[in-house]
């Protein structure tokens, strides 16, 4: 029996948090397929995503707030079944698009397991952890999608268009990443797992942060200047000037009462300001690049 305690620990909702990274990928496709952008949308989003909260959620057991979740509900077993078979699901209909695609719903769906697994549990490692959560949820995803949206292999993962903005979207999550630990200190604690928020410390987790944030403006900012699309740019430092804002807001109240303010529901406003923009603004870049407004006559 499939309880609502588990469905609730699937977290779909917060898929919408790495979005941006399937919609950036999208901007680049080689082949536009409706449907195949359909399928691989549901797959990631749908399936192979809730897959993993639901899976890591089991294990960690959480007992106060995680992401997308202010008040989680008490895990039950089948949880642990309800993630696999969510996985499976994720891996069959990517089979639809080809064996490769499906080989790396595979790899992505292992190392997920192997954040929160006890016998492996990456997240006890704060730097390693760090670099596989964005190294996976940023340019293995991004080069996944492609690869799914565009029908081509694994080769793609070399392939300087992929690799390039594919980092792009690792140094989003890289500064990001910490940000969403800052809160869940005490639970991460009783566990015995040092995140990379724990190790750093709440302060130096915005100072990391801002330097990443930085790195990462300065990296999109080449980016769009080497693609000759300055006009690209000042729409996506649009984007970013409410986020940043919204950081700096936060981090100056952090200083003040690291206790009080480092809590969920600034780490979810700072989520969902990230994801509505960035959203908004990979949406934007994939009419643009693709010339979709163009070709249908919108000026």
């Amino acid at each position: 029996m499939i309880t609502r305690s588990s469905l609730k620990h699937l977290r779909i909702p917060f898929s919408i948090f790495l979005l941006p990274v399937f919609l950036f990928a999208l901007a680049f496709t080689a082949n536009f397929d409706e449907i195949r952008i359909l399928l691989v949308f549901i797959i990631l989003h749908l399936f192979l995503y809730p897959s993993s909260n639901g899976y890591n959620s089991y294990f960690d057991k959480d007992e106060k707030s995680i992401g997308g979740i202010k008040n989680p509900p008490k895990v039950t077993p089948d949880l642990y079944w309800l993630s696999l078979v969510f996985f499976a699901i994720s891996l069959g209909m990517a089979l639809k698009i080809s064996l490769e695609f499906s080989t790396m719903i595979l790899v992505y769906g292992l190392v997920s397991m192997a954040y929160s697994h006890p016998k492996i549990r990456l997240k006890k490692y704060p730097w390693l952890s760090w670099i596989v959560a964005g190294l996976f949820q940023g340019y293995f995803t991004f080069a996944m999608a492609y690869a799914g949206l565009s029908d081509f292999g694994w080769e793609v993962f070399f392939k300087a268009h992929v690799l390039i903005p594919g980092m792009l979207t690792s140094l989003m999550l890289w500064a990001n990443y910490p940000l969403t630990q800052v809160y869940q200190h005490e639970e991460d604690a009783k566990r015995n797992d040092l995140t990379l928020s724990r190790k750093l410390g709440i302060q130096g987790t915005f100072a990391f942060s801002a330097f990443f944030f930085l790195l990462t403006a300065a990296g999109f900012a080449w980016f769009f200047l080497s693609r000759d699309q300055e006009y690209i740019l000042w729409v996506y430092l649009a984007a970013m000037l409410p986020i940043v804002l919204y950081f700096m807001i936060w981090f100056y109240f952090v200083r003040k009462n690291p206790e009080k303010y480092a809590n969920y529901s600034w780490t979810m406003g700072m989520n969902t300001i990230s994801a509505l923009l960035l959203n908004g603004f990979f949406i934007y870049y994939f009419l643009e690049n693709t010339q979709i407004m163009q070709a249908i006559g919108v000026n």
